[in-house]
């Protein structure tokens, strides 16, 4: 004869088995984000940042909020494990080259950074834009939840592939 504690046990494990599909995923933590000028480290506030996530092109702007007081927190879906992210400036016409992909042969290259690091203890990306003392200048340590990364208006050298 069954216990009645081991029925009641049974009992809850299969309704928590059939309820676990329908129950929401848990929420990924907002990230928070800071875009600096490559040459002079200071904050830049672009007119929108463009999310893509798992590699894929599409751009996800609605998993931004920049706050009045110039920060910025994206959440991306629980299901996401790598992002890349893009200002924009003059009124979202045109994306900022990103310090990461400076040295690149096709500076529009997206870098992909881990989420679970970001959240775990912060990531920095690297800036290639300016070597030297602005290199040492413009270095900072995130915090977990963190990501920075660099930034360069394009100039007549720059192709126009960014502007929409």
């Amino acid at each position: 004869m069954v216990s009645w504690w081991a029925s009641i046990f049974c009992t809850a494990l299969l309704v928590l088995a059939f309820a676990a599909p329908i129950l929401p995923a848990q929420a990924v933590p907002a990230i928070s984000v800071q875009i600096l000028d490559g040459k002079t480290g200071k904050p830049v506030e672009p007119s929108n940042i463009l999310v893509h996530v798992d590699h894929h092109e599409a751009i996800h702007q609605d998993w931004v909020k920049i706050g009045d007081d110039g920060t910025i927190a994206v959440t991306p879906p629980p299901t996401a494990s790598v992002m890349a992210l893009q200002g924009t400036y003059y009124a979202s016409m045109m994306i900022y080259i990103n310090c990461d992909a400076a040295a690149d042969a096709d500076t529009d290259k997206l870098h992909w950074y881990a989420i679970a690091d970001i959240l775990s203890k912060g990531v920095v990306a690297p800036n290639k834009c300016f070597k030297g003392k602005y290199e040492q200048k413009t270095a900072v340590t995130p915090k977990p939840g963190e990501f920075i990364f660099y930034v360069r208006a394009r100039d007549l050298h720059d192709h126009d592939s960014s502007s929409f």
